[in-house]
């Protein structure tokens, strides 16, 4: 498997022409099929990658991790993308595209106003076959997206963000449809997250029990670790540390004091836009 980091909020030092932004973007290879996992804020993924070579209409899957707008606006530029290439009769395939099911559910955040996908599902019914699942799904022998995380600690996950309109009901928003995708090594597990809203240690013990495999390799993307309490941070780290990781990815959502406590037990390695992982 090849992974290829779009977007995150950094770039890698010396990559001065590619662009970084407050998202999420993956171009992940794997088993004769290129899944796009997450679409950032804007059209910057798409720049990025025509600078990196990459043709994102040659994608199979475009996996979107959870509703927020920091992986999800990017669908509209896609979108577009998608005309230009039938207005210029190019070549391109008509992806599948995967998600839980409360994906286009609006959201809200006080003093921000909406937060989730700004494009209906029927307008990207004329785009993309759409699965939405709760269920794992295998995208390909080795790659599988999560579905609905099963949440069974009693330290993450514990504070809504934002609203959720159920049937016109605003309650308070757990994102239930926060999941991830976790490839299945000769060496163990390699798990790719968007935000880990449902709580990065949550993923990895779900995504053992999905692969059934409990070897993990690595770990690629958000913790959601932004000014976490005491509790979540030091037991999230101790739980990190019992893993015996060589090494992790953490990025995009995890703050400079989690990331310096997450580096005294597992090697932090660097990430930013133009780095390029691959995995047997």
């Amino acid at each position: 498997m090849k992974l290829t980091i779009l977007i995150d909020n950094n770039t890698l030092i010396d990559k001065y022409y590619l662009l970084g932004e407050a998202g999420v973007s993956y171009l992940i290879e794997e088993g004769g099929k290129q899944i796009l996992f997450d679409v950032g804020y804007s059209d910057a993924f798409i720049k990025n990658s025509k600078k990196l070579n990459l043709n994102l209409l040659d994608s199979d899957y475009v996996v979107l991790s959870h509703g927020h707008l920091d992986h999800t606006w990017g669908l509209e530029p896609l979108i577009k993308k998608y005309k230009e290439a039938k207005t210029k009769s190019l070549l391109f395939k008509y992806p599948i595209l995967i998600a839980h099911p409360d994906i286009f559910l609006t959201k809200t955040i006080n003093d921000i106003g909406k937060i989730g996908v700004n494009i209906s599902e029927n307008k990207l019914s004329s785009f993309f076959n759409i699965n939405l699942s709760k269920e794992p799904f295998w995208l390909t022998n080795k790659l599988v997206f999560l579905g609905e995380i099963e949440r069974n600690n009693n330290f993450e996950n514990k504070e809504p963000v934002g609203k959720i309109d159920r049937n016109g009901v605003f309650e308070d928003d757990f994102l239930v449809d926060d999941s991830a995708v976790v490839y299945k090594s000769d060496q163990g597990l390699v798990i790719i997250t968007g935000c880990s809203h449902s709580g990065i240690c949550n993923i990895i013990e779900y995504a053992k029990k999905v692969c059934q495999d409990n070897r993990i390799v690595d770990i690629i993307g958000g913790f959601h670790l932004l000014d976490p309490s005491v509790e979540n941070l030091s037991k999230t780290i101790n739980y990190i540390e019992n893993l015996n990781l060589k090494k992790i990815h953490a990025c995009h959502c995890v703050d400079l004091r989690s990331k310096i406590e997450l580096s005294k037990v597992v090697k932090l390695e660097e990430v930013g836009v133009g780095l390029e992982i691959n995995y047997k």
